[in-house]
């Protein structure tokens, strides 16, 4: 039996691994443009490579687009000491209105992306390489030039730090994201600030990531009744055109319009019926492919 040309089985498969290629750049990298790249490079290398002598061509695709990420992420951690204000991850579309199929969980939602902003570059790649895609431990090590066991110590202390992090309630069900994303969008276009105090925690942290390139707060803001009132005031201000549900990294999240453009998406964490955290993306460079 002859075997499938290189070019002839990377083009069969190329479809069924994409999601998975240009998901493992997302989740390392927060960032749409960034994974985009990303994918195009492996695709470029994948091609010029000798297939033949790969085993497992989905492990081959991921680790190759992880290797690239990882050499941008070093880079990037750099970066950020000099972004202009707070540093939200890029919004991913998901669900229908996504451009192409994603693979979708936990660790694509805002929340946890910030949660694994705060580990190492190495134990960043080593967590969701084997928690999320299920590398082996091998690969991993040999990618980020540490012995079996580091990579595994890498991924177990990423893994705490991740679950530390996390929010102690369970996700809202989508149910109940639906009639509180509603609720707000209503009270926010209505200028209602009891309305939004009451669907707003207490403890609420609004958080607005402009990249210098927008007005936005370049610090985090506390408060229920504190961030009902900026909201107002920024909602009179920038009165949007439209306000619509989207999925954004797997969970509902809000798109405003405004003068013919995408104007913020909203992402939010809810527990117990109110918004804990609130965090919008205005930085135009974020919201180019939307």
């Amino acid at each position: 039996m002859t075997s499938v040309p290189e070019q002839d089985r990377l083009g069969a498969e190329w479809d069924t691994h994409r999601p998975a290629v240009f998901g493992v750049a997302y989740r390392l990298l927060g960032s749409v443009a960034d994974a985009d790249d990303v994918t195009q490079d492996v695709w470029l290398r994948a091609n010029a490579a000798d297939l033949d002598t790969v085993d497992d061509l989905h492990a081959w695709l991921v680790t190759v687009a992880a290797r690239r990420s990882y050499d941008i992420l070093k880079s990037a951690h750099r970066r950020r000491e000099s972004y202009v204000g707070p540093w939200l991850p890029e919004p991913l579309l998901t669900g229908p209105d996504a451009s192409e199929p994603v693979l979708v969980d936990e660790s694509v939602t805002a929340a946890m992306l910030l949660i694994m902003e705060k580990l190492s570059p190495p134990e960043r790649v080593a967590f969701v390489l084997h928690d999320v895609f299920g590398i082996e431990f091998s690969r991993i090590a040999e990618l980020l030039h540490v012995s079996v066991p580091g990579a595994r110590q890498l991924a177990s202390r990423a893994r705490r730090r991740v679950t530390s992090e996390r929010e102690p309630a369970s996700p809202a069900p989508r149910a109940e994201r639906e009639r509180v994303l509603h609720a707000f969008r209503s009270a926010y276009e209505a200028g209602d600030l009891a309305g939004l105090v009451r669907l707003l925690d207490p403890d609420v942290v609004y958080v607005t990531d402009g990249g210098g390139k927008a007005a936005a707060a370049r610090k985090l803001i506390h408060g229920g009744e504190r961030v009902a009132e900026v909201m107002v005031r920024v909602g009179r201000r920038w009165r949007p055109d439209r306000i619509e549900l989207v999925e954004v990294g797997g969970e509902l999240a809000l798109l405003f319009h405004r003068e013919g453009r995408v104007y913020s998406v909203d992402t939010v964490q809810i527990t117990a019926g109110r918004i804990t955290a609130y965090r919008r993306v205005m930085n135009p460079d974020k919201l180019a492919r939307l």
